[in-house]
């Protein structure tokens, strides 16, 4: 497969760009608008599977967060016809995005694991069917997520998942790899922002990340986690002598 044959594999269906708005920050040296990454956004270019990467507090939820109010998401999640709110705390980003849209979506889902129980129970409440046929609230955190991806991500979808691991085993990391690409096979796009080795593997896709200086993209084989945990299981006995030996 040639450069330009990948390329056009993996470009997006929906969303192709991500574009802060100067004029509409009202306090650029407030949250977020002072993190590296948000004053890096000057045409963030999407595929069909795009990742986020970094550590704590870079900035990976807040950017997902904001493309996903900007495309008509609720900020806890859930699809574009949810309008809950367990407790307003959407920062101010989505207002200064503008979104190059290359389609509009037939479906989709934000699917965020720290808000995973709200959406189950609005989903109960609005007696909504398509999730699999059990009750989300009878089903394990991992059961009901997985149940989600299973039952309720379709074709011609656009799906924003902010660290879907935190519900997820390693094998049923797996099975979301191997649903994504039956969806991808369908016309759908992925936005994910990730710590896990497993989930960030799908080919072809683009990653991002997100540091102190901004936003880089860069291959699998370099992303810091990646080479930490290949490495940590390659001589899992020298780390650990090494770290609690350090420890006071």
């Amino acid at each position: 497969m040639t450069e330009r044959d990948a390329k056009k594999r993996t470009a997006a269906p929906f969303i192709k760009n991500v574009l802060v708005i100067a004029e509409r920050i009202e306090n650029p040296d407030e949250y977020p608008f002072h993190l590296p990454a948000v004053r890096a956004l000057d045409g963030l270019e999407l595929a069909a599977v795009t990742y986020f990467v970094g550590e704590n507090g870079a900035g990976k939820s807040t950017l997902l967060e904001a493309i996903a109010v900007a495309a008509g998401f609720n900020a806890e999640g859930g699809s574009m016809n949810f309008n809950f709110a367990t407790r307003r705390s959407e920062s101010p980003l989505h207002r200064c995005l503008r979104l190059a849209r290359v389609a509009k979506p037939k479906t989709g889902f934000f699917l965020r694991a720290e808000s995973f129980f709200n959406v189950a129970t609005q989903v109960e409440e609005l007696g909504v069917s398509g999730y699999g046929g059990r009750r989300l609230h009878e089903q394990s955190h991992g059961e009901s997520f997985l149940a989600l991806i299973k039952n309720r991500f379709w074709p011609k979808g656009l799906y924003i998942l902010d660290e879907p691991e935190a519900a997820l085993s390693a094998s049923r990391q797996l099975s979301l790899l191997l649903r994504m690409r039956d969806l991808l096979r369908d016309g759908s796009q992925f936005i994910i922002a990730t710590h896990a080795p497993i989930v960030l593997a799908y080919p072809g896709a683009t990653i991002y990340a997100l540091d102190d200086d901004g936003i880089t993209e860069v291959d699998y084989e370099h992303v810091e986690n990646v080479s930490l945990t290949r490495a940590f299981l390659g001589d899992r006995e020298r780390y650990l002598r090494g770290l609690f030996a350090a420890d006071p």
